[in-house]
């Protein structure tokens, strides 16, 4: 979760040619999470993981209303946010949240457009409990990825690897008994 603070200011609305005062300081909480990204694929109708799906201020400050935790907040107030403050909740969607590493793989030819309900699917397939929608999505793609790792069955050995595997049993097997075949 991260916490921002919107502070009291002016914007000029376009559509009534006028300034319109806002003079509450907010503060937020933020959770960037699948329910958040299932909210704003919900308005868009788009994947939030796809290149470009943030490019546009609007779409931007669409999520962090879909991340914003507990409370109403009058829109308006959102696009007084500080360029810090959105540098903070990007730094903040970008974090691992884990500890876990992964050693690189060779990229597949083919890319699947990955969803809301994708990750919801996966988070079924691997029995993942509900209440993980609202961990940090790096995170929960991070337990998606080990339960895949750990459910993929063990790569068989070639016939090569099993000779040598046989070779370096009945080596062994020589060795411990004293024999010679």
């Amino acid at each position: 979760m991260v916490n921002i603070s919107i502070y009291p200011g002016e914007l000029f609305d376009n559509d009534k040619q006028e300034f319109i005062t806002l003079d509450k300081k907010i503060d937020l909480q933020l959770e960037h999470s699948l329910l958040s990204i299932s909210k704003w694929e919900a308005i868009y109708c788009k994947p939030f993981l796809s290149e470009g799906s943030m490019d546009n201020v609007t779409a931007m400050i669409d999520y962090i209303k879909c991340m914003t935790i507990g409370k109403e907040v009058d829109t308006k107030y959102y696009y007084l946010i500080r360029k810090d403050d959105l540098d903070k909740i990007q730094a903040y969607i970008n974090a691992p949240m884990t500890a876990t590493t992964f050693r690189k793989q060779r990229p597949s030819g083919r890319r699947e457009i990955i969803t809301s309900e994708l990750i919801y699917y996966w988070m079924i397939a691997d029995n993942i409990p509900f209440e993980c929608q609202k961990w940090h999505l790096n995170r929960l793609l991070t337990l998606i990825h080990i339960c895949s790792i750990k459910n993929t069955p063990a790569k068989k050995m070639t016939k090569k690897e099993t000779a040598a595997n046989y070779a370096a049993i009945n080596k062994a097997r020589r060795a411990k008994y004293h024999t010679s075949g």
